[in-house]
């Protein structure tokens, strides 16, 4: 994927990022997941005063993604204001699992832009897949 592309996602990620409801962690996320037909679905996380109900920006992503008919995640990328790229929890990792193809590609970024691509495989190896 080229430079340009790269950024303009992350760019993307960024601005979903600003509709993050972070009230009680004060910690904003963005996600972006181009679906196999090219369609760009933004998600930000939701928290809530039972933490559990708390929702992340990839998985808002990702099931608006599905919600709009969404089989495969082309490229998901996420973004947070952290030191280096940011790295999903666990949860979010399974459904990114759940929803990848064969090449899906994940980009994990902050919001100076740095970033890594990683694999599903990198991302979580040995996931668990029907």
């Amino acid at each position: 994927m080229e430079e340009k592309k790269i950024i303009d996602l992350i760019d993307e990620a960024i601005q979903a990022r600003e509709n993050a409801y972070v009230e009680y962690s004060h910690f904003s996320v963005g996600a972006i997941v181009v679906d196999d037909k090219g369609k760009h679905h933004k998600g930000a996380n939701v928290e809530n005063a039972s933490y559990g109900l708390s929702n992340c920006a990839e998985r808002t992503a990702i099931f608006t993604a599905v919600t709009n008919g969404m089989k495969n995640i082309d490229t998901i990328c996420i973004v947070a204001d952290t030191t280096g790229p940011v790295s999903p929890c666990g949860a979010c990792r399974q459904v990114i699992k759940e929803f990848s193809a064969e090449n899906t590609r994940i980009i994990l970024a902050n919001l100076k832009k740095e970033y890594k691509i990683l694999t599903m495989e990198e991302l979580l190896p040995y996931g668990f897949k029907l």
